[in-house]
């Protein structure tokens, strides 16, 4: 064991310093792991050491990422909140710019050189693009008297809602004196109302002969009705009407076919324009429940008024025959008759039916009596019969009347009150929506409402009251004899309208209507003359 001066023992002596190779130096140098870690450290950065380990033990002890679910207003939960404040403000502080940076040209880019890159790039004209050089006039450039024009003009005019003939002409260039002889020429031809706004009206105008004149109208043409189309051309300087009638066939499109789940879906299927499908189930809800009456299996027959010209259009009309069919037996049979267009049973037309007329489908759930009230709770008289059935069923009129009462009336709800004559009337509760108005006159069988749930009421259905002089008493108790009044020749009409139009064939309306070419006959082989 050697001892250094200063430096404690050693136990390897092999590591002492040779003489002369080095001194104090040396000695340093030779010190060992073990001997430099025993040395005593300095106290600054000992007292730095151990602030930073109180630091982090303290922060250590608390939560900075709590669940902010949890504890809800506490210390730990705001101390939470602020640590997702510091970050959201730390991310939007570092959130990176997107505008675009200019970056400088490759080379330095003058006044002059800038003009010279404008006049030569392709731009629109809007944002100062030019094409090529320009230069100012000159003693050469001769300004011109007149610049040249087309010969003829072709445009295309549309006759809008409330618009006049001549207006919508001299809006497109037309002279006043050409427009108004137009409007004459068409108006000896077809009246002004029966041209549909929208039209569309081919012009074609002349060469002008002096520059502020208009242009004069050589020739126009438009179709002024579904069957008829007009060309007016001028002929000798005055102008000429020409009409053009075009064929037209008025055979109305009939549609059968079997309901599936969906009556309208299979209405669709069949080919059916929507239009005629909305006013077919418009008028079938109006007699039967198309909720409960139809059924799949049941075949659908409706008649649609339809036209079809020559030159290829095609136009839908409003509904003719809506009918209903089950096991080849009519269930409903119902034509459009009469000025107001209103459909009519073909069974009822100038039949008499006497007997209960129940005013909804479906079924009796209490009668004229004396009843526990399900609302009140206590007993009272129940002055009517109450027929359940779905929300949205029609309810129809029992016999001809005249609305007195259509509204709202406390614990009726929507309310229909009907007078039949003779001290008669009936009385409608709880509808989800009325279809008829105070004044109104109805019929037998026509709907004033549909069922609905209003007023006191646990559940749809429809109250149904009966008034004798006043006073209520049974409905069931009395048998309406319902009659339509038809006259003779009117009811012939009818039956032979309904007959005309099931006597139409299903797609018969969608036969083409060019007509068809003779067969030519081939030139003779004469193989085929040999016997």
């Amino acid at each position: 064991m050697v001892q250094l001066p200063g430096a404690g023992f050693l136990f390897k002596p092999r590591e002492l310093p040779e003489p002369g190779s080095g001194g104090a130096v040396a000695l340093a140098a030779a010190l060992t792991h073990a001997q430099i870690a025993s040395l005593p450290a300095a106290p600054l950065i000992e007292q730095l050491e151990r602030r930073r380990t109180a630091l982090l033990s303290t922060i250590a002890t608390y939560d900075w990422a709590p669940d902010l679910a949890e504890d809800i207003g506490s210390q730990r939960w705001f101390r939470g909140l602020g640590t997702m404040l510091g970050l959201t403000l730390a991310a939007l502080a570092f959130w990176p710019d997107f505008s675009a940076q200019a970056a400088p040209p490759a080379m330095p880019v003058d006044a002059a050189a800038r003009d010279e890159f404008r006049s030569q790039m392709i731009q629109p004209l809007a944002l100062g693009g030019d094409s090529g050089h320009r230069m100012g006039p000159t003693a050469a450039v001769v300004p011109l008297a007149a610049a040249p024009e087309r010969a003829l003009v072709q445009l295309t005019a549309t006759l809008v809602q409330g618009d006049s003939f001549a207006r919508m002409l001299q809006r497109a260039g037309v002279g006043a004196a050409d427009a108004e002889r137009v409007a004459q020429l068409v108006g000896q031809t077809v009246q002004p109302g029966q041209i549909a706004p929208g039209t569309q009206v081919d012009i074609t105008l002349g060469r002008r002969g002096d520059g502020a004149a208009a242009r004069p109208l050589e020739r126009l043409s438009f179709r002024a009705r579904f069957d008829l189309e007009l060309a007016i051309a001028r002929n000798g300087g005055a102008l000429v009407v020409t009409p053009r009638p075009i064929h037209v066939d008025t055979t109305p499109l009939r549609i059968r076919g079997t309901v599936g789940g969906s009556l309208y879906r299979s209405a669709r299927a069949a080919g059916a324009p929507i239009e005629a499908i909305q006013q077919y189930l418009h008028a079938v809800d109006q007699h039967l429940s198309l909720d409960t009456a139809i059924e799949p299996g049941d075949t659908f027959d409706l008649v649609v008024d339809y036209k079809r010209s020559a030159s290829g259009e095609a136009q839908v009309g409003e509904l003719l025959y809506a009918g209903i069919e089950r096991a080849g037996r009519p269930k409903a049979q119902l034509l459009r008759w009469g000025s107001e267009g209103q459909f009519f049973e073909a069974s009822g037309m100038g039949a008499q039916r006497t007997g209960l007329l129940m005013p909804v489908v479906g079924r009796v759930t209490s009668n004229f009596g004396a009843r526990r009230h399900p609302i009140l709770g206590y007993t009272r008289m129940h002055a009517g019969v109450d027929f359940a059935a779905p929300t949205g069923t029609p309810i129809y009129a029992v016999g001809d009347a005249v609305v007195s009462y259509s509204g709202w009336r406390g614990g009726n709800g929507n309310y229909v009150r009907l007078e039949h004559g003779g001290g008669f009337g009936t009385g409608y509760s709880h509808m989800s929506r009325i279809a008829v108005a105070s004044g109104m006159r109805v019929r037998a069988g026509q709907v004033i409402g549909y069922v609905g749930s209003t007023g006191l009421s646990t559940g749809p259905h429809l109250h149904y009251e009966l008034y004798r002089n006043g006073q209520k008493v049974n409905p069931l108790s009395v048998r309406f004899t319902v009659s339509t009044q038809v006259d003779a020749k009117e009811l012939a009409a009818f039956k032979a309208r309904l007959a005309s139009l099931k006597s139409v064939q299903p797609g018969a309306a969608l036969v083409s209507l060019a007509p068809r070419q003779a067969a030519v006959a081939g030139p003779e082989r004469e193989i085929a003359r040999l016997d």
